[in-house]
């Protein structure tokens, strides 16, 4: 722990987030030892993914929001709710404007629909790095205790462990869409590259701008929530038995729940 403290933390917010991207990485790279996906297990690592980012939501960001919220002008309640909607609705924006995207005409839908997966997890993985960085920005207003830095590292643990599976969920269709698996695996990992230029922005602002803190802190929570609800509980509930999904979802949870609480 020693050595994390001498960092800032928008540096520790960089390393976490290009772990987080590693990660993706990682898992865009089961392409060259997998040829096709495994429905059941890709299932149960989206509801996995899922239950991490629920918990996370709650435990690492929006109640250390309204923690901080206690102390600005307005009600608790309104500074948590209006950044919690508005991280939801700058999602769903960036959702809509990526569907309006036009492509090519003679473009085969089936590629079509592998472009948009991209973007999509590529878009979704902005606010993932934004939670990254907002937790280890915030440690720039308080004493940097072994408790207040676990509680960061494990909100980039939580949203590293999700990337696994996402960045698999980009690599192995695309393989199967008859790609090679090298551009597979670029592709795959590219996803995930929007997470430390999002981390580093998000540190930097809450290290400068404190009262911006738990409006950055709610609004990385209701982004997150967004991507959960419309992308990765639909595509694991599609992908195989819905009860493998739940079942990841709940496992996910709780995972999450024993690193923020045991930490905390």
């Amino acid at each position: 722990m020693e050595f994390f403290k001498d960092c800032s933390p928008i540096t520790l917010a960089l390393f976490a987030t290009i772990f987080c991207w590693l990660l993706t990485a990682l898992g865009a790279a089961t392409v060259f030892f997998f040829g096709r996906v495994n429905r059941a297990l890709l299932s149960a690592m989206l509801g996995f993914s899922s239950g991490i980012m629920i918990a996370a939501s709650f435990w690492s960001l929006l109640s250390p929001a309204i923690e901080l919220a206690e102390k600005s002008p307005l009600p608790a309640y309104i500074v948590a709710t209006s950044g919690f909607i508005s991280g939801a609705l700058f999602t769903l924006a960036s959702d809509a404007i990526l569907s309006k995207l036009h492509f090519e005409e003679d473009i085969p839908k089936s590629k079509k629909r592998l472009l948009l997966l991209v973007g999509a997890i590529t878009v979704h993985n902005i606010p993932e790095g934004l939670a990254v960085g907002v937790a280890f920005g915030a440690l720039t207003n308080s004493p940097m205790t072994n408790v207040a830095l676990a509680s960061a590292i494990s909100v980039a643990f939580g949203i590293a462990l999700q990337n696994f599976p996402e960045g698999a969920a980009v690599s192995i269709p695309m393989r199967e869409a008859g790609a090679s698996r090298a551009k597979s695996f670029f592709w795959g990992q590219f996803s995930g590259m929007a997470e430390p230029i999002a981390g580093v922005i998000g540190a930097f602002l809450v290290s400068y701008i404190t009262p911006i803190l738990p409006y950055a802190l709610s609004f990385a929570a209701g982004a997150m929530i967004y991507v959960v609800v419309e992308e990765l509980i639909p595509e694991a509930r599609r992908s195989s038995s819905k009860y493998i999904a739940t079942l990841g979802c709940i496992a996910g949870f709780a995972v999450m729940m024993i690193l923020d609480v045991a930490l905390s």
